[in-house]
């Protein structure tokens, strides 16, 4: 008799889940090169992080990203996992002394996190159609009156100023630019055979071609955001990070951020969502 998929591959539990969510900033941070952002050996256009911030700030999130996973299962109002996501940003910040490596995460991943654990309450495995339904349907009332909010942070600021859509507007959508780019990117790079590294850095510039990446609007404006943009849609059409010169010519565009002062803050929160939904399979 054949097994049902159920019964062969369970629903994770909020544990699963939320180690996930851990994994996958690690993943996110391991990935090297990568234009402007912070890696395990470059501090990329950051004076004031390096990999050991990135590091105290993922060990005092990983009790966070279980908690609201529990949340969710639970079916909490969305006052609920503000108040997680609120808490939990106040030990990332004590973690690092006052530095934000992961607050976009906070809210990106945690709201996802609390999406798998509502699912796999329901004994349902987390899938692209699952958790942008379950999104919608349990907090996106909830998610649109928070994106009519005016924003204390610059990067909503910058968004707000520019006319860009900000990261509470992609979650009031159910996070179109990781489910409609991140994810097909990351699953078509392993398709084509590419190893985790190419298939994650192909994602990250896919990701960043499209995205309205509010922190490089903070950092650079709205050319730097353009030229950021123009840059990974090049680096796409000329092959990716599979072409034998793609790590060096992801290099070359990492010095040109670095003199931009540019860092896809936002891209690389959702290719860390990326590679957590890979992690759950």
């Amino acid at each position: 008799m054949r097994t049902s998929r159920a019964l062969a591959s369970p629903a994770p539990s909020p544990q699963e889940i939320g180690r996930a969510a851990t994994l996958a900033l690690h993943d996110e941070l391991a990935l090297s090169p990568k234009p402007g952002l912070v890696t395990l050996t470059d501090r990329g256009s950051h004076a004031d992080m390096d990999a050991h911030t990135f590091m105290r700030s993922l060990f005092a999130l990983r009790s966070y990203f279980v908690r609201i996973a529990e949340l969710g299962a639970a079916q909490a109002p969305f006052e609920a996992l503000e108040a997680c996501g609120i808490a939990a940003e106040a030990r990332m910040l004590a973690a690092t002394q006052g530095i934000n490596t992961h607050r976009g995460a906070i809210f990106m991943l945690g709201l996802l996190c609390a999406s798998a654990g509502s699912l796999a309450a329901r004994g349902l495995r987390p899938t692209v159609d699952g958790l942008r339904h379950t999104l919608t349907q349990r907090w996106g009332e909830a998610l649109a009156r928070r994106a009519l909010r005016p924003s204390a942070l610059p990067g909503g600021q910058a968004a707000s100023r520019l006319g860009l859509r900000s990261a509470s507007a992609e979650a009031a959508l159910a996070f179109p630019t990781l489910f409609e780019t991140a994810v097909p990117a990351l699953r078509a790079a392993r398709s084509r055979g590419l190893a985790s590294g190419p298939a994650r850095l192909d994602t990250l510039f896919a990701t960043m071609a499209v995205l309205d990446d509010c922190n490089l609007a903070h950092r650079g404006g709205l050319a730097g955001l353009r030229f950021a943009q123009g840059c990974a849609r090049d680096f796409i059409a000329a092959g990716g990070a599979g072409r034998p010169d793609g790590l060096a010519a992801a290099a070359a565009l990492g010095a040109e951020f670095v003199a931009r002062n540019l860092s896809p803050g936002g891209a690389a929160d959702t290719l860390a969502a990326a590679c957590w939904l890979d992690r759950l399979g």
